[in-house]
């Protein structure tokens, strides 16, 4: 009885760890996706803007985080219950509000941080 409560406990905190890590990449790939826009060529249909956005290193690290994001997304759902495994996604919210603070100067009104507090909760909640 013991062993399986620890058991749990661990594949909880698996859970948790991956799903961080996870979240942080997609976060990752959505501000270097913001930066990446910020550079690019007005669209069009021509040689020079589509060498132009392959070359746009912060779309291809917005690329590398997203594909790593996949895969590890993957390999979680693979192993946990979708029920336990989605919310947790929602750390992505938390994490890139953060990081549109730090790296993009946005400032966030009160109201939105309770919402994503909130959320935080529901994600403590899914997760006993």
């Amino acid at each position: 009885m013991v062993g399986r409560k620890v058991e749990e406990a661990v594949m909880m905190w698996q859970l948790l760890g991956l799903s961080l890590l996870q979240s942080i990449m997609l976060s990752m790939g959505q501000l270097s996706l913001k930066l990446a826009l910020g550079h690019m060529l007005p669209f069009e249909w021509s040689l020079r803007f589509w060498t132009h956005m392959l070359t746009n290193w912060w779309f291809l690290l917005c690329g590398i985080m997203f594909g790593g994001a996949s895969l590890l997304w993957m390999y979680i759902l693979k192993h946990w219950p979708l029920s336990m495994a989605y919310p947790m996604v929602s750390m992505s919210y938390v994490i890139a509000m953060i990081m549109a603070v730090l790296f993009l100067h946005e400032s966030i009104a009160w109201n939105r941080w309770l919402g994503v507090g909130l959320i935080m909760l529901g994600c403590v909640l899914v997760a006993k």
